[in-house]
């Protein structure tokens, strides 16, 4: 052998020796805790030299590509905080049980948050199981307590590509059990007091930004106000999220609620029992979902259910001064508030393909409500200090709505709204239909007035009745029938298979004549809510006819 060529087999052989060097240093360090056989003073390297309390996340140096496993089937107490990280993209923190396959438990009982990320990049929670109920040793500048807080603080610097998945959030309170609210509270806008949230993301001053924030297949249940909350500032300065295949129950206040967004999917979540007044301690309303002063949000193949509450509380509603907010493919039933409502000032949003069933069941007057429950709500209410303007550009296609005889289908529309489509839908409605006014703090002008840009057409009703003579608009060349549903009131959607096909022929959904938008993803779709292929004909309601040979 020559001298070069045993020169180069020592350059090669010092090659790859560097190169799982580095390898193994790109890896980063693992770091176990336990909370009862762990100890502060170890190196926290291994399950043996465990670190006994999360505090100790703070004196070390983490570096991308570290991981933080927390002992399965253990219960932490305090909080998880991550400050200041930033990983990248193939080498995120990762935070995640070791042992048995069971989760890790935080009880952040008097802290903030059972896990703070904040001014951070690229981290990823898995698989841990949140508590928090009741103050434990808190002090007075706590401003509330949270299962999950994302935030960014610092101007400039970016929290972003944060994963949330398969946690479990539940029994988040600030206060002890037994602390009672004041009945006042319920009709503050969005409660004065201090709450419980399960996951919260806040950027909402000036030059915060949160960006590519991925929460999915995670459970949160019973605490005191919303399930998931997003506050950005009028810069929409949260955008990129993801929201999927999450269950939110039994919350004190919306199952999901968005400020200051753009970007934003939402899909595949079961919310049930939004707005649940339980516990003393919890709100008391809230819809399924609802958007405010935001931007680009996708809502489809969802549930909204039973949300409760003396105002708002319908399945999923659109506040005031958004665009483009679409809500297709989702299953909506015996929300109080009822299935469709737009605010003031929102511009280019959508229900379509859709299914309703007992929405806006809820009555002015009774069990301290101050909102009627509504079918079908357009509002200009833009806040008590601006003057009242419509939404502009909503389009209602291709919905099914069920009402059973005991429940009044109301229906409210500010004479201000302008640019109103209202198409192919199936109404059907077996008891009364009245117009009544929007009552969101002052009434809607639903008489006064004429609304501009109108397209109601093909229609399907039970009957003649089922829209208000009075009301501003009509329909024109409706249908009226029985559609003959394969099982009315029912809670899955092959219950609202249409059998009659003879009364379903749909029109295509045009622009509206000063709209030079449309809607994101386009104004007709290549599917139903069952997936079946629309073709030609996209049929009246939310799902296709069977066609008959």
């Amino acid at each position: 052998m020559t001298v070069s060529k045993i020169n180069c087999n020592k350059l090669l052989l010092f090659g790859f020796f560097l190169t799982v060097s580095l390898s193994f240093k790109l890896l980063g360090a693992d770091y176990y805790f336990h909370p009862r056989t762990g100890l502060d003073a170890n190196n926290g390297l291994s399950p043996s030299q465990a670190f006994q309390s999360l505090a100790k996340i703070d004196d070390l140096n983490l570096n991308p590509g570290d991981r933080i496993f927390l002992a399965a089937g253990e219960v932490f107490s305090g909080s998880l905080i991550i400050q200041n990280f930033r990983g990248t993209p193939d080498q995120p923190l990762i935070i995640e049980p070791f042992g048995t396959g069971k989760m890790a438990k935080i009880d952040a009982a008097g802290q903030e948050a059972g896990v703070l990320i904040e001014n951070a990049s690229f981290v990823k929670v898995k698989k841990l199981h949140i508590q928090a109920n009741g103050p434990g040793d808190t002090s007075g500048d706590i401003p509330m307590r949270v299962g999950v807080l994302i935030r960014s603080t610092r101007p400039g610097v970016i929290t972003s590509n944060i994963q949330l998945e398969g946690l479990e959030i539940e029994e988040v309170f600030y206060e002890s059990a037994g602390y009672q609210r004041g009945a006042a509270e319920v009709k503050t806008a969005n409660g004065t007091q201090k709450y419980g949230w399960g996951i919260r993301l806040i950027a909402n001053g000036e030059n915060q930004q949160i960006e590519q924030v991925d929460i999915k297949d995670c459970k949160i249940r019973n605490l005191a106000h919303t399930g998931i909350k997003l506050t950005g500032n009028n810069q929409q300065s949260i955008r990129n999220v993801s929201i999927t295949g999450n269950l939110v129950e039994k919350v004190g206040g919306p199952g999901i609620q968005m400020s200051g967004v753009k970007f934003v999917y939402v899909a595949e979540n079961l919310v049930s029992h939004s707005g649940s007044a339980d516990d003393s301690r919890k709100w008391g309303r809230g819809s399924g979902l609802w958007t405010w002063g935001s931007s680009m949000v996708m809502i489809e193949k969802n549930q909204f259910l039973y949300a409760n509450g003396p105002g708002d509380s319908a399945g999923a509603h659109i506040d005031f001064n958004c665009d483009n907010i679409i809500l297709q493919y989702n299953l909506s039933a015996y929300n109080a508030g009822g299935f469709c409502e737009i605010l003031g000032n929102n511009y280019n949003c959508a229900y379509r393909y859709n299914v309703s069933i007992n929405d806006g069941h809820r009555i002015k007057g009774e069990n301290g409500a101050f909102q009627e429950g509504k079918t079908l709500w357009l509002s200009g209410y833009q806040g008590s200090k601006k003057p009242r303007k419509g939404p502009v550009n909503s389009y209602i296609y291709n919905n099914t709505i069920y009402l059973k005889k005991d429940i009044v289908s109301k229906i409210a529309i500010d004479n201000r709204s302008k640019g109103v489509l209202i198409a192919n839908n199936i109404f059907h409605i077996e008891g009364e239909s009245r117009l009544v006014a929007g009552d969101q703090y002052k009434s809607d002008d639903e008489m006064a007035g004429g609304l501009e840009e109108v397209l109601f057409k093909n229609n399907l009703f039970l009957h003649p009745d089922n829209w208000p003579k009075q009301a501003l608009i009509q329909p024109e060349n409706s249908r009226y029938g029985n559609m003959e549903f394969t099982n009315p009131g029912g809670m899955s959607l092959e219950d609202y298979i249409p059998q009659k096909v003879d009364l379903l022929r749909g029109i295509p959904i045009p622009f509206l004549p000063s709209d030079q938008f449309g809607l994101i993803n386009g104004l007709n779709l290549e599917y139903d809510i069952l997936g079946n292929l629309l073709g030609a004909n996209p049929g009246i309601g939310a799902i296709k006819p069977i066609e008959k040979p």
